[in-house]
Formats: C-alpha cells, structure tokens, sequence
C-alpha cells in the first residue's frame, strides 16, 4: 500500500496508476489568489513532487472552474515596503523557478481567469491547455507596479509586440487570442478541459520516462544554446538513450507488429 502523501499549505496532491501527478491550488480565496503563506506552500509541494521516481508528469490547476488563478493578492502587496516588495516577488520567482526545474512535463489546466502571477506561472509551464471562457491579463501596470519575473517569458512565447501589449496596456485577452497568439497549445469548450488534458498527459505517460525527461532538457539547453552546441548535446543525449533497456523495451512493439504484417 501506498504512503500517504505529505501535505503542504495550499496544496492538494493527487495521483494516478500511471504517475501523473496534479497540484491542485488550494483553500487561497475563490479565484485561487497567490498570498504569500500560499506561494510558500506550493513551492514546497513543487519541490517535493519533482524529486519523485515514479512521476511522469505534473498537472497544475486551481480549485474549481473559476480560474487557473486570478493574480497576487493585492491586499498583501498594497502593504508592502521596498523590502518587503522584494521578499514577496522573489518568493513568486520562487514558485515559478521551482515549476521551471521540475525534471518531468508540467502542464498548466486553465480554465477561467489566468491573470499575472497566474500567466506568469503558466509561462513557467510546459504545455498550457484552456477552455474557451479564459481570460488573460498582466494588469500590474494599471494598480502601480511593472511586471517582473516570468513575465520574461512571455517575449519567447508570444513575441514582443504582443508581449509589449500586455504588459503596457494591462488589458486583458481571451482565449481565442492567447491560442493566436501561442500562450495556449490547444482551448476547448468549457466543461471538456479535463479530456483536453488528458489527451496531452496520455501520450506523456506512454512514452520512455527517460526518453522524455531527456526530451525536456535538451528544450531547455536549446532556449539559450547556439545551433551547434544544440546539436553536440543532441548527439550526447541520444547515445546515452542507449545505456538502458528502454529503447529496445519502447521499440519492440512497433517490430513486433512489423514482423506480425510481414508474415501474413
């Protein structure tokens, strides 16, 4: 029998017979707002999860359908100092630096209002999946303050005229401009995103664990390598694709029915 999980403020940790994890957001008021006693709890759950052997991917949601999650708690940031402006973004970087180093495929599940830290946290993701009633937005600009951290995503993502939209405008999008846009990978009508993502994590959980978190960072190397240093750690990484069973394990059905369709 399995042991329970730990528990940590703010998270609720499930999994499956297949080793896909979900980190779901909760108990941080109804649109799933990051406070820093949650920030901090979700760090730790990030942290712990990604140092599990048998994971093989991690779904990140909020509680309910309202939104993925609705920003920083304004109330806490309208207190701050300089110092505590300071102790606060920088646990934010935290979380999303905490998701960024998760060995494994992370998938953002995004239905709703997807706003600042919110996106900023979703950028830091993988692959992100939407339902169609989404909306999106880094509206700092408009309560007095920059957006910072993983906004330094968003350029890579989703170019830098739209990036320089979002962030001086802090008007908000939907769903279908975000999928336009690449933020999103795939939208689909409210109700359905659970199959949406699964039909994402499926794929993941049937392929070589150690094939895809190789795959994973060797994406990350090429963010900032140049085309031949991409191209030596390629080479790398597939050699050592080899010191295991797992490409003979992984290829031996499609030969299987190969031999199968060549001896009828």
């Amino acid at each position: 029998m399995n042991a329970p999980f730990p528990e940590f403020p703010h998270s609720l940790i499930q999994r499956d017979d297949r080793g896909v994890y979900t980190l779901t957001i909760h108990d941080a008021k109804s649109l799933n707002i990051l406070a820093t006693p949650v920030t901090l709890g979700l760090i730790r759950a990030v942290q712990w999860i990604a140092t599990q052997s048998d994971a093989r991917a991690l779904v990140i949601r909020g509680t309910g359908e309202r939104a993925f999650i609705g920003g920083a708690n304004i109330y806490e940031m309208a207190e701050l100092d300089p110092a505590g402006g300071r102790a606060f973004i920088t646990n934010l970087r935290n979380l999303c630096e905490a998701v960024r180093n998760v060995p494994f495929p992370t998938i953002a599940r995004i239905p709703g209002f997807c706003l600042g830290a919110g996106m900023e946290l979703a950028a830091a993701c993988d692959i992100r999946l939407g339902s169609r009633d989404g909306v999106f937005g880094m509206p700092e600009v408009r309560v007095g303050i920059p957006s910072v951290i993983h906004a330094v995503l968003l350029p890579a993502l989703i170019g830098p005229g739209a990036t320089n939209w979002l962030l001086l405008t802090g008007e908000t999008v939907d769903a279908e401009q975000a999928l336009r846009w690449g933020y999103l990978q795939f939208i689909c009508e409210t109700g359905d995103l659970d199959a949406l993502v699964e039909r994402t994590v499926g794929p993941i959980a049937d392929s070589g664990p150690r094939a895809v978190v190789s795959q994973k960072a060797l994406l990350r190397y090429w963010e900032t390598s140049t085309v031949e240093a991409g191209l030596d750690r390629s080479v790398d990484a597939f050699g050592e694709a080899f010191t295991t069973e797992e490409p003979r394990q992984y290829m031996a059905p499609f030969l299987n029915r190969k031999h199968k369709q060549e001896g009828r």
